[in-house]
């Protein structure tokens, strides 16, 4: 999504939120940074939405200041550096790696984090009900759901045995992510095969499982949705990630939680932070809304029959 697209969003005529900055001349700048791989167009939609149901309308009541890394996470502390030298009033962070950031840029100005996983144990918040410095925000608890996602794997495709797990070289989360594959696969007796890649040799490490024999695959949500989805299909993997976003993308499956609602509710913090709150005092949130989406549209590609129990219990069905 274009930065043009976005802010059409918020043109809308509403009535403008009481601001406790609002009497100063200058009108709140919001710092959106992102690493731009995966496609952030989802949340910049939901984000924005929930931004103009707030009453913020861009160049009235609010400046929206978006950097993109283009998915270079080399570029992501500079962009940190911008939106902090603009003395932005606070920096929404769209997933872990731009959180790392901008917490490395400023240790003053608020950061809203849509989400990060991990948050006490990356050392962004002190604890979720009490973050104790400036950065608040969602999480999702992707660890724990990653474990799901394998067990779908085992319902769905009762046969398969052999497993691979890519995990995101550029992203801090990439070890409890690749460990709680590890837990759940030797529960369930997967033979797993383990991959740290980057989005730019994505397709290396699809042709390394590929010829290791891998039957199904578990993506880290950091990599390229649509050029993993595409990717899989390529070498006829069905493809499953604790991210909704990619069974829309051309996965198998996902399970997750659901996209759309944390991105809703990371405005939700921002909006009480331009009116005066504390992140130190506004509590970590944890999804709550999970979604089980099964793509029919892959699995008759792969030829692939998901058993009619599963279907049942999907939130949505790609067909």
């Amino acid at each position: 999504m274009r930065r043009r697209e976005f802010l059409g969003i918020l043109g809308g005529t509403v009535a403008m939120p009481s601001l406790a900055i609002a009497q100063t001349s200058r009108i709140p700048r919001v710092g959106i940074l992102m690493l731009g791989n995966p496609d952030p167009a989802l949340f910049l939609q939901q984000f924005g939405n929930a931004l103009r149901e707030f009453g913020y309308v861009e160049g009235k009541n609010v400046a929206l200041e978006l950097r993109s890394a283009n998915g270079s996470q080399s570029r992501l502390s500079s962009l940190a550096g911008e939106l902090v030298a603009l003395n932005v009033n606070v920096i929404v962070g769209f997933q872990t790696p731009t959180v790392v950031a901008a917490k490395a840029a400023t240790a003053e100005i608020p950061i809203v984090m849509c989400p990060a996983q991990e948050p006490v144990e990356m050392g962004f918040v002190a604890s979720f009900a009490h973050p104790g410095g400036n950065i608040t925000g969602m999480t999702t608890a992707t660890a724990e759901i990653t474990g799901k996602n394998v067990d779908l794997i085992r319902e769905a495709l009762p046969a398969v045995r052999r497993l691979g797990a890519i995990g995101n070289a550029i992203d801090p989360f990439q070890k409890p992510f690749l460990e709680s594959v590890a837990a759940a696969a030797s529960k369930l007796r997967f033979q797993l095969k383990t991959i740290l890649t980057r989005a730019e040799v994505l397709d290396s490490a699809f042709a390394e499982l590929v010829k290791d024999r891998i039957e199904a695959v578990l993506v880290q949500p950091s990599l390229p949705r649509e050029f993993a989805g595409a990717t899989a299909l390529k070498y006829h993997l069905p493809l499953v990630s604790p991210n909704a976003e990619f069974a829309a993308a051309g996965g198998l499956m996902a399970y997750s939680a659901d996209p759309a609602s944390v991105y809703r509710e990371a405005a939700t913090f921002v909006d009480q932070i331009l009116k005066g709150r504390k992140p130190a005092d506004l509590p970590v949130q944890l999804a709550t809304k999970f979604v089980l989406v099964i793509n029919l549209k892959t699995a008759k590609k792969l030829g692939l029959d998901i058993p009619p129990t599963l279907l049942a219990r999907a939130d949505e069905v790609i067909e």
